[in-house]
């Protein structure tokens, strides 16, 4: 019998900048044991995903999960261009942590009421990898909102923020201060990896990181967390 599995999230789910952990999850079956659907948009909030959730409830899976609000934990930092992503994103405000929590409620909320899935929502991968950095803070508190969020709605919340802790702790990378992407290195992340033909693993290991290749998206080792916790997490419950 196939799990269907609906994958919610940003561009981490996307995964045209990060190593897909969709295939990386099926890679942990056999053949046709999962079926993963991917449900990820570049730049996305937690308002984003709740406007599109029509596609998920019209044919419902038996697994969905949530990976989402690394943006919204993004624009809490200094330096994040905030007006350009409600602009761009078209938000009606200015993300906040309570909009956040409110939204990702909303989201659990409509999915529970509306489908039969087992539900899990995961904490967040770290911001950058110095975790005394705000930008790991950040990602650390809005993990502890995403639980709180999981907790009052009945749902898994799969601790993939404390997988990513302890893999740090484990390898105790050089300090790399933290500092926002610009569309044009992002952009540039990606001709290295489609025209060059160098390994997102290859281009995270020249810049010293040890999840990611850039602070926020996946490499091989941060996406393999990310299927772990959800494998560990849901499917092993679900089937």
């Amino acid at each position: 019998m196939t799990t269907r599995i609906a994958c919610l999230g940003d561009s981490l789910t996307r995964a045209q900048f990060s190593v897909d952990y969709l295939e990386l999850l099926g890679r942990r079956h056999p053949p046709g044991e999962v079926r993963p659907a991917r449900l990820g948009v570049n730049g996305d909030f937690a308002y984003n995903l709740l406007q599109r959730l029509d596609a998920v409830v019209a044919d419902p899976p038996e697994v969905i999960t949530v990976l989402i609000g690394t943006n919204d934990a993004r624009a809490s930092l200094a330096g994040y261009p905030v007006e350009q992503a409600v602009k761009r994103k078209r938000l009606p405000g200015r993300p906040s942590a309570g909009w956040f929590q409110e939204c990702l409620g909303a989201v659990v909320a409509r999915l529970r009421a509306e489908t039969d899935a087992t539900i899990g929502l995961l904490s967040l991968p770290v911001l950058g990898q110095r975790l005394d950095g705000a930008a790991a803070q950040a990602s650390h508190a809005y993990s502890r909102m995403i639980a709180e969020v999981a907790a009052g709605n009945g749902v898994a919340c799969l601790p993939l923020h404390e997988r990513q802790i302890e893999e740090l702790r484990r390898a105790d990378p050089p300090p790399i201060a933290y500092r926002e992407v610009t569309p044009a290195e992002v952009v540039g992340v990606l001709a290295q990896h489609k025209v060059l033909r160098r390994s997102l693993d290859t281009i995270s290991r020249r810049r010293g990181l040890v999840l990611t290749t850039d602070q926020i998206h996946q490499n091989s080792r941060g996406a393999a967390l990310i299927a772990e916790v959800i494998d560990a997490g849901l499917l092993a419950r679900s089937g």
